[in-house]
């Protein structure tokens, strides 16, 4: 599927533009159709300005889930809406903080879009599935969120539902990410993908230190693939929730090793006990869904985006 309906992007709106999947999104959307007005919300309590150097469209600093979006939006008219904002630390544990900031973002957005109807394309996540370790996760699984995050996209995930069956002619998607790594991550610290982490780990002489005894595996997918699935949903004609991974879970002591290979080292992992009582130790996404829907397929393997991913963050090494 070709991503090509040049009206839809006439006037694109971008939360949380400023941070991972949201910067690299912003600024293919910019390279692709150079003729858009793209605005992005951010603020940039997670996001970095340095992810937007090369960015030509406009930036407000507001809070979704504080403003409305009306206001922030003045004098616009959007074609398309990307929701991306979120506390994305599974590590926070403030319950209030992290439902307030990303269940009453995404309603305010939602009802802003259903006044207008406006397509939006929101972000949920693969952590709504809960801990288990075998099978592909389908859209149709009950969700079993662990922590406060994944019970956070779980009520998103809920409110799109419910705002699809009540608004049939609506276009709603929401796209389950999984594990996603690459370029403009390192500002969110704790939060950067455990490719990321390795990485600088063994760059600095040091062992990679992963959870005992690193065969969790995981979806992992690259960035690219993630803005490629994100641009075909707004153009997608059916509302849905849909898996966003590359279908094969891999373990870390797979990735370690394409990781030696990519930096031209040869570490041995250090392993160390899991400390998470809600890390997940197993994802895999199934795709039936997202290419019969979408017509996405990943396109980058594990090796060929760690490959890809290396070579741009030690670009200067």
């Amino acid at each position: 599927m070709t991503v090509s309906n040049n009206n839809l992007w006439r006037d694109a709106v971008v939360t949380g533009g400023a941070g991972f999947i949201g910067s690299n999104l912003v600024l293919e959307i910019q390279r692709r159709f150079p003729e858009s007005r793209i605005l992005v919300i951010d603020d940039f309590r997670s996001g970095d300005f340095g992810n937007l150097r090369e960015f030509r469209g406009d930036i407000c600093a507001f809070d979704v889930s504080a403003a409305d979006p009306a206001g922030i939006i003045s004098g616009r008219e959007p074609s398309v809406v990307f929701h991306l904002a979120s506390i994305t630390d599974t590590t926070v544990t403030d319950d209030r903080l992290m439902v307030h900031d990303n269940v009453e973002g995404f309603r305010r957005i939602l009802n802003f879009c259903l006044s207008r109807s406006t397509p939006l394309v929101y972000a949920s996540s693969a952590a709504t599935y809960g801990i288990q370790d075998k099978g592909r996760m389908r859209e149709d699984m009950t969700a079993a969120p662990a922590n406060v995050y994944a019970f956070s996209k779980t009520i998103l995930d809920n409110l799109a539902r419910e705002a699809m069956a009540k608004n049939p002619g609506a276009h709603i998607v929401g796209l389950k990410y999984y594990n996603v790594y690459g370029p403009s991550e390192s500002h969110k610290k704790i939060a950067s993908s455990m490719i990321y982490h390795l990485s600088q780990q063994m760059k600095s002489g040091r062992r990679p230190r992963v959870f005992k005894h690193g065969e969790q595996k995981r979806d992992f997918i690259y960035v690219k693939d993630i803005v490629e699935a994100t641009l075909l949903a707004a153009e997608c004609k059916q509302s849905g929730i849909y898996n966003v991974g590359t279908g094969k879970a891999r373990s870390f002591n797979e990735l370690i090793a394409i990781l030696n290979n990519a930096l031209g080292t040869d570490y041995e992992p250090e392993y160390f006990d899991c400390p998470y009582p809600f890390y997940q130790p197993f994802t895999e996404a199934d795709l039936i869904l997202v290419k019969q829907a979408l017509g996405y397929a990943p396109k980058y393997s594990l090796e060929d985006g760690v490959s890809e991913y290396m070579r741009v963050l030690y670009a200067d090494d």
